[in-house]
């Protein structure tokens, strides 16, 4: 007889998030709690945590984590960034030696702003310039990979069980606005660093729980647009996909969850006329970014949180509220463990999007402090 931990778990990897819509700061110790009551939905492949607003002291620069293989890789990656960047600070991200983390590369953080020769001479928003410079990094630059890449954010991840990556990183000692953790347990690619959840380009993170059917179709068409899909895993190409319509299409996270996980046609056909026309839109102007199969998502950004799972429900989610605080997991009890008097919890349905912001002053007060 198997026993628990003993067979594969179909609708394994686990995620959780916390988000201050006040923009209070919160210790990382939260999450990792969170995450850590479901153990069993990963095999210690891949965790990781994103959070946001943990740099305040270096909120105007980009915070670029770095995976090394070796010095040699190190040595050329920095190269590169110095031809690119005005580099205020780098030091190796502070961790502590725990058993269960093992054959770690050099991880190294750089906090630093494009030079304006470069930036000028490319003709490229400051934005894409970071974000090409670290397509080129994780393509052309043998053993360095880019994992983080946003502002006053950052991106933990390692070959591990999620809570001892957390105290790998040491992240009881950040404090943040949000956190986001993933939990992995991987079907279809192997367990590496870079392969772990969460996947980020620039602020944009996304942790997922399932598998996408339409990954070949989803990754040609983003590739159109300047995004290399080299990992071969579903989650990069959300990832892509989200930031392509957020940050170059203009749509908001409300928007994206109705692109990405549209409605049926039979449900469409049901509208109301003027909803029916937007839908419909929606379903053929951006099919290509139609993802389908079974997921689960949470996606972190500047300012905010997305909760989205399929439109089936094929893959557990549940919200909640307590004050200002947002929850969202794939257990209930993932939730309770840190709350047990929240003020409500709840399923979405399936393709509904739920967005929790900042509330006004503090998406201005984060505004003003750059």
């Amino acid at each position: 007889m198997l026993l628990e931990g003993q067979t594969r778990i179909p609708s394994g990897c686990a995620i959780s998030g916390i988000f201050s819509r006040s923009g209070k700061r919160m210790s990382g110790e939260a999450v990792i709690k969170s995450i850590s009551v479901m153990h069993d939905r990963s095999n210690g492949l891949g965790g990781g945590i994103a959070a946001y607003g943990i740099y305040p002291d270096y909120k105007e620069y980009y915070a670029l984590h770095i995976f090394h293989n070796d010095v040699a890789a190190k040595t050329a990656c920095e190269e590169f960034l110095e031809r690119h960047f005005d580099i205020v600070s780098a030091s190796n991200i502070p961790t502590r030696k725990i058993p269960e983390i093992t054959d770690e590369p050099l991880i190294w953080r750089y906090f630093a702003t494009p030079l304006k020769t470069k930036l000028a001479s490319s003709q490229l928003d400051e934005r894409e310039f970071v974000a090409r410079c670290a397509f080129r990094i994780n393509k052309d630059i043998e053993g360095s990979y880019v994992f983080s890449s946003g502002k006053n954010m950052g991106v933990f991840k390692a070959v591990g069980f999620p809570e001892d990556v957390g105290r790998f990183y040491k992240l009881e000692e950040y404090e943040g606005y949000c956190f986001t953790a993933h939990g992995r347990y991987p079907t279809n690619t192997p367990g590496w660093w870079g392969g772990a959840h969460p996947f980020a380009l620039l602020d944009c993170t996304v942790v997922h729980n399932g598998e996408i059917s339409s990954y070949d179709a989803n990754r040609r068409s983003i590739e159109m647009y300047g995004y290399p899909c080299t990992l071969q895993t579903d989650t990069e190409v959300i990832t892509y996909i989200i930031d392509y319509l957020s940050r170059k299409r203009g749509f908001s996270y409300e928007e994206i969850s109705d692109i990405v996980a549209a409605p049926f046609w039979s449900e469409i056909d049901k509208m109301e006329p003027e909803k029916k026309k937007l839908y419909e839109y929606y379903r053929s102007a951006f099919s290509q970014y139609l993802i389908t199969g079974p997921f689960s998502i949470l996606v972190g950004f500047e300012g905010g949180l997305m909760a989205l799972n399929d439109r089936l429900k094929l893959r557990s989610m549940v919200v909640g509220n307590h004050g200002d605080i947002f929850y969202a997991a794939s257990e209930e009890a993932a939730i309770r463990v840190i709350e047990p008097d929240i003020d409500r919890v709840w399923a979405p349905s399936g393709g509904q999007g739920v967005v929790a912001r900042l509330n006004p002053d503090a998406l201005r007060a984060l505004k003003e402090d750059k």
